[in-house]
């Protein structure tokens, strides 16, 4: 019976391991398969397609302004979209109002198109579970990584090169 009083520290150890790894999230069934299609009209009216975005690697992330976490990440997107060459950022407008998510474009500088998704039909496809979401995309429309909740520099830049982002 010696091994009763192992037990609880054993699993406390185990428990505190776990909460402690860093995690990007659930995996995503995506990760290996095409990305999902979509077409969808940006913030000044214009038609985007995934397809229009050259074919090069991608970076689709979805925000709102009522995100706090998405608030935090911004400047971060907005850096990486200017360093990064070859790859293109599209965000995806989730669960706003287009005139909130006009003010977060406008505060947070972004420099990359973000697209409005009605009835949250491209969430739905991407299978978003709530934002910040973020899906890097090769340079033959596969996705390769997803991160759940907001980015870091370091999540960023291991993920961006998992696409051949070149800075």
């Amino acid at each position: 019976m010696a091994w009763k009083r192992w037990l609880p520290p054993v699993l406390a150890a185990s428990v505190a391991a776990a909460l402690l790894r860093p995690n990007s999230g659930p995996s995503s069934p995506l990760i290996g398969k095409p990305v999902p299609a979509f077409t969808l009209v940006t913030l000044s009216g214009q038609s985007l397609s995934l397809g229009e975005q050259g074919g090069g690697p991608a970076v689709i992330n979805f925000w709102a302004s009522w995100c706090v976490p998405c608030r935090e990440e911004a400047p971060l997107l907005r850096e990486f979209a200017q360093k990064a060459r070859n790859v293109r950022v599209v965000g995806v407008i989730f669960q706003d109002r287009p005139e909130a998510a006009r003010a977060f474009e406008q505060e947070f500088a972004i420099p990359y198109p973000s697209v409005l998704d009605p009835q949250s039909r491209t969430a739905i496809d991407f299978g978003v579970a709530g934002v910040p979401e973020t899906f890097f995309i090769d340079a033959q429309g596969i996705v390769q990584a997803k991160q759940s909740g907001p980015l870091t520099r370091d999540s960023l830049r291991l993920n961006a090169r998992k696409i051949g982002a070149q800075f």
